[in-house]
């Protein structure tokens, strides 16, 4: 039998299938900690330093374990990348006869019916939707997988993908006439048949948990289960545990009652007349708020009368259109898939329009999709209603302000729970992030990263920055950043808290970098997306990216050509986000300190993300530049101070000359 010494030590499996691997007392440390709580069935809380190897410290118990594993990444990219490259590696060096499966949401792939359903409609508002499909039928026809990543020459951001893919709301399930066909169907299937299972934590919360069709009995068949990038778990698991009725699902309904209406009961035209009501109901609630954007708790909202008068109009077509479908639904399956959603949409509108108060008793259909619903839901007495409004629709929410005990209720299955991230912990105390998921009786571990963070990086806050909440900060953050960008000559990451912040912060760069003779590639975020800009960073010389928290974590960019990462603001929540001012209160509340015991964390664990950024190997330097003087002029600013990575620290610019000088010259110590 292969034991953790076998493949860790020197000589042993890794080092004989992977050149330069070399043991590190970390990534051992927490392989036997992980295999531990796969032999004791306990949960386990594992923060593990950039450069330790946490995935392979994982993988090799787990796979080495012999029973059933899910593991489930925050994003695709990560996603995508543990299955095709350390999966495969990890399996190959320990010999072991592992079956494996990518498992992605259903919007990730082709849909046969509604693709097919899509080409023969064909009323489309931009030919270049038509070529798109066209395309995608192609790919379709050709593909083993119908993963749409892999289908490169139609956009992600195309429109076209709407009409691809198919959603929970609108898949018909076994009654699909193209259900032997089915990626998602044959993605599943293999996910049932492996030994480990690669998702992401939306996929899993969603589908897993939630027991959906065919990826529901995943979980009951798992013997461990494993959250990479776990500090992204709290936030996904509120959407989940919350309900939502978003514009964009109603005009969604209303489109696909239109059609199925027409497909299968031409002679009834009160249904195309109620789904169109709904269309326009749901746009004119919109436009309610003219071109503004918003996030507002629900009693804020008490004295807008235009925006209850549309309200009240959206619940009661909405409304007619339950009623119209239950007198048509025994006439298709895609007529019951539309009854369903429209009763499930009816029930979260009412809770949200009442509140507190009793809602108005909700049709039998209603009441059957209610009680076919496996989601377990928060008690809206522990809960905020809030309304966010952008350019394109609204979201009425319910979002609970404790996920702790939901996600405990759920975890009674005796299995290994493991979660894992490079940021879990605040001084190497698991208190907030254990707090938040209901981990009370988890095993908690933690390893520093083995980088010799004091020859390989700087941290530099300057001196004379004015308070962060000044008119002309980011002018005075973008005049201190511009010596260091020229040390560096580029190679740089500015990364701003807002993104009015970085806007400015790009336009104030593209004045004054010309002035001084610096013509540097100047990439924005939103100019493209995350993986396009990544790659011309990568592949232009001395190129500069401006972006917010989109590039907080989940990037990983080696070498050379990152030298320079620049943080704007200490990255405190924007107190008027209404989930997190509800949750203050409550902590206030209760007598406890909500700013030390829940803000302060959370912006410490978001800053180490990002300052997470700058090294990435044992050979890449750097300086760190976080220009916020709250870091180090506030007693909680210390203590923020004291939980990122052990750079040498200064405040003197003649320090990180020297720095740049001695890297250029090649010098390491």
């Amino acid at each position: 039998m292969t034991t953790l010494d076998d493949v860790f030590a020197e000589g042993g499996l890794f080092s004989q299938a992977m050149p330069g691997y070399r043991p590190r007392t970390q990534q051992v440390e927490m392989a036997q900690a992980v295999e531990r709580a796969i032999k004791d069935k306990k949960p386990l809380i594992a923060e593990a330093g950039t450069g330790t190897g946490k995935t392979y410290a994982y993988l090799v118990p787990a796979l080495l374990s012999g029973g059933k594993v899910i593991v489930s990444t925050g994003t695709k990219t990560l996603q995508d990348q543990l299955f095709h490259r350390d999966l495969p590696k990890v399996r190959a060096a320990l010999k072991v006869p592992v079956t494996t499966a990518l498992l992605k949401g259903r919007a990730n792939y082709v849909c046969v019916y509604h693709l097919e359903r899509a080409l023969a409609d064909g009323r489309f508002a931009r030919k270049e939707d038509v070529i798109h499909l066209q395309a995608i039928a192609r790919f379709a026809a050709t593909s083993s997988d119908g993963d749409k990543s892999a289908c490169s020459n139609v956009p992600e951001s195309s429109p076209a993908w709407q009409h691809a893919v198919s959603t929970r709301d609108n898949c018909l399930g076994s009654e699909c006439p193209s259900y032997q066909d089915c990626f998602v169907m044959q993605a599943r299937r293999q996910a049932l048949e492996a030994d480990v299972v690669v998702v992401n934590h939306h996929l899993f919360f969603a589908d897993v948990w939630l027991k959906d069709e065919g990826a529901g009995e995943l979980l009951p068949r798992c013997n461990t289960v494993i959250f990479d990038e776990a500090h992204q778990l709290p936030e996904v698991a509120s959407l989940f545990f919350g309900e939502t009725v978003a514009s964009g699902s109603l005009l969604e309904l209303a489109r696909d009652s239109r059609a199925e209406a027409l497909a299968a009961a031409k002679d009834y035209v009160h249904l195309p007349a109620a789904a169109l009501a709904l269309d326009k109901a749901t746009r004119d609630l919109r436009l309610v708020f003219g071109q503004d954007a918003l996030r507002a708790p629900q009693h804020q909202l008490a004295e807008n009368l235009a925006f209850h008068v549309a309200l009240g109009v959206l619940e009661e077509k909405l409304t007619e259109l339950v009623d119209r479908l239950v007198d048509q639904a025994e006439r298709s399956e895609g007529l019951e898939n539309c009854r369903r959603r429209a009763a499930e949409q009816l029930g979260v509108l009412r809770r949200w329009r009442h509140g507190m108060e009793p809602a108005p008793a909700v049709p039998v259909a209603a009441e059957k999709a209610e009680s076919d619903k496996a989601k377990p839901a928060a008690s809206h007495l522990d809960a905020v209603f809030w309304l966010e409004v952008s350019p394109q629709g609204f979201q009425l929410n319910i979002t609970p302000l404790d996920i702790a005990r939901l996600f405990a209720k759920q975890m009674h299955e005796e299995r290994a729970w493991v979660f894992t991230s490079a940021t879990l912990a605040m001084n190497g105390n698991f208190k907030h992030y254990a707090h938040e998921m209901g981990l009370w009786e988890a095993e908690q571990a933690a390893w520093e990263s083995p980088f010799a963070y004091k020859q390989q990086a700087v941290l530099y806050v300057p001196q004379g920055l004015p308070d962060p909440n000044n008119r002309d900060y980011t002018a005075a953050v973008i005049e201190a950043a511009l010596p260091l960008i020229k040390l560096s000559e580029g190679h740089a990451f500015l990364l701003f808290t807002s993104l009015r912040a970085m806007r400015e912060a790009y336009d104030l760069l593209n004045a004054r970098l010309p002035a001084m003779g610096l013509q540097y590639p100047m990439l924005l975020q939103g100019e493209g997306t995350r993986t396009e800009l990544l790659e011309r960073f990568r592949t232009q010389p001395n190129a500069i990216l401006v972006a917010s928290q989109t590039f907080w974590e989940g990037i990983d960019v080696k070498g050379e050509q990152l030298r320079l990462v620049v943080i704007d603001k200490l990255p405190f929540a924007a107190p008027d986000d209404p989930v997190l001012a509800a949750r203050i209160d409550k902590i206030n509340r209760a007598g406890r300190n909500a700013f030390i015991e829940y803000q302060l964390p959370r912006a410490a664990i978001t800053l180490k993300q990002g300052a997470g950024r700058l090294i990435r190997d044992e050979t890449d330097q750097g300086v760190l530049m976080i220009c916020d003087p709250r870091l180090v002029d506030k007693p909680y600013g210390k203590q923020i101070w004291k939980a990122l990575p052990p750079m040498l620290r200064t405040r003197e610019l003649s320090v990180v000359e020297r720095f740049f000088a001695r890297m250029k010259a090649g010098v390491t110590e």
